[in-house]
């Protein structure tokens, strides 16, 4: 499934048909950051202790680009959906873990 470019929105968590991982970081005007995990990920469970993102780096694409992927419903956090809200804690973890600090700034500044 294909999401329409409103449909994505910072801080959500989405899953493509690859199996890839996408929290969506940042978003200004029309581009974004966010961070992949390695596709094949396997599935992220209740019990999550550490966010698939570790040393993987950040991408900044256009919004429509991002949204062209093809997306599947996944369950995280008891409920199944196409996108999952992370909370501020999970948001900052993966920041963190690809090291996208100083890139969201430049965007949302710039």
């Amino acid at each position: 499934m294909r999401l329409k470019d409103k449909d994505v929105e910072v801080g959500y968590l989405y899953l493509t048909s690859a199996k890839q991982y996408r929290a969506v970081l940042a978003m200004k005007g029309g581009f974004m950051i966010y961070a992949p995990s390695l596709e094949g990920c396997a599935p992220l469970t209740g019990a999550v202790v550490k966010m698939p993102f570790e040393n993987q780096p950040f991408k900044k694409c256009q919004t429509v680009t991002f949204a062209k992927k093809d997306y599947q419903v996944f369950a995280f956090n008891g409920t199944e959906a196409v996108k999952h809200r992370l909370t501020d804690v999970q948001l900052t973890e993966i920041t963190a873990q690809c090291n996208a600090k100083s890139a969201i700034a430049a965007l949302l500044a710039g």
